[in-house]
């Protein structure tokens, strides 16, 4: 299937699931870092011509990808009627969190809060406004790899680009306008005070991250099951506790 198709057929599948919700008319909450994917799936949210209400949530963050958030939101706005933008300054919120959690000092821990601090800002918005929350995840991070937070950016109601590689994602932004900036810059997790990326994070670039997810005699499949193995935890259903019957 190709870009333009796979762009109707996802924008479809949004409206599908949305209207079928008890709640009418829904409205589609998501948050836009700066990057590809958010740029890419809050415009496939915009074209189902549902109320869609896209958020920039930045926290410490680094100025040019704040930014390119800003900017896409301003082109999601300019482009389409049903688009609602806004901006939720989190800094002292998160500051708040951290003098709180003193006793709990783990970088990577507070690299997740982040995450998960954008989460719940999500959903406060998406239950004052009879919506659902939409994931940004691509398929390399959901389920390649885990690189994502668990309910962090990994919690959120619909995933539309889920089944989509990377590269897959780059194509579609290229087929719906996404502006050339984003489509360039270096994906990263928006997560650190400094400037790494999620290549540099993960040891491998997308395109060999998704040669070793199609070919087990890859040359990176090895270390993509290393990178891989430690996340499985979310990719997997939580663990239930059946009791036996009698």
């Amino acid at each position: 299937m190709n870009s333009d198709k796979k762009i109707t057929y996802i924008s479809n599948w949004i409206k599908d699931y949305a209207i079928s919700l008890p709640f009418n008319p829904p409205s589609l909450i998501i948050g836009v870092s700066g990057g590809i994917d958010s740029a890419v799936t809050s415009t496939l949210c915009a074209k189902t011509g549902l109320k869609t209400i896209a958020v920039s949530m930045p926290i410490k963050q680094n100025q040019s990808q704040h930014d390119l958030s800003l900017r896409h939101l301003k082109w999601l706005e300019d482009s389409f009627d049903n688009v609602e933008i806004m901006t939720i300054e989190l800094d002292e919120v998160f500051k708040s969190f951290e003098l709180t959690m003193t006793n709990f000092n783990n970088k990577l821990a507070f690299a997740n809060s982040r995450s998960r601090l954008r989460m719940v800002t999500l959903y406060q918005i998406a239950q004052s406004n009879k919506g659902i929350v939409v994931g940004t995840g691509n398929k390399v991070e959901d389920f390649g790899v885990g690189f994502y937070t668990k309910y962090g950016d990994g919690g959120v109601d619909i995933s539309p680009i889920a089944d989509c590689t990377k590269t897959d994602v780059w194509n579609i932004g290229k087929s719906l306008g996404i502006m050339n900036e984003i489509i360039e810059a270096a994906p990263t997790d928006g997560l650190w005070d400094d400037s790494r990326n999620d290549e540099s994070q993960l040891g491998l670039t997308y395109g060999q991250i998704e040669e070793a997810m199609n070919n087990s005699n890859s040359k990176y499949y090895d270390k993509y099951l290393k990178i891989r193995e430690p996340n499985l935890h979310k990719m997997k259903p939580i663990p239930v506790c059946i009791i036996p019957k009698d």
